[in-house]
């Protein structure tokens, strides 16, 4: 009985709210409808939680939002990285780290 030890304790992880993911979703579809977006890839990690958007499966993201807990009281939870992994946005609000991509949307389906 002296080699007995205890379970570890369970890892962490980062997960997007329901009311988050929503949202991003919510993007995601009018993006796909307006023919932009086809694929998408969720990342639940120890640290952070991304979503990552594709125009075709077989290249790198166009964009990812990405929600870091730890950056919550310094620059904000959120952050949008573009094609070539540079912070277009980053922010405590979800809906304002979107505007970018929002405004993209409403010139694609104008044009």
């Amino acid at each position: 009985m002296d080699n007995v030890s205890p379970l570890p304790a369970r890892a962490t992880q980062v997960a997007f709210t329901r009311l988050e993911l929503d949202r991003i979703l919510s993007l995601y579809g009018r993006m796909v409808a307006a023919g932009h977006w086809r694929d998408y890839a969720i990342d639940l990690g120890a640290k952070t939680a991304s979503f990552s958007a594709f125009r075709r499966a077989a290249e790198n993201p166009e964009v990812r939002v990405v929600k870091d807990p730890a950056l919550r009281l310094k620059q904000g939870e959120w952050i949008l990285f573009g094609e070539g992994g540079v912070v277009l946005k980053r922010g405590q609000d979800l809906a304002n780290v979107l505007a970018p991509i929002e405004r993209r949307l409403v010139k694609l389906v104008e044009a």
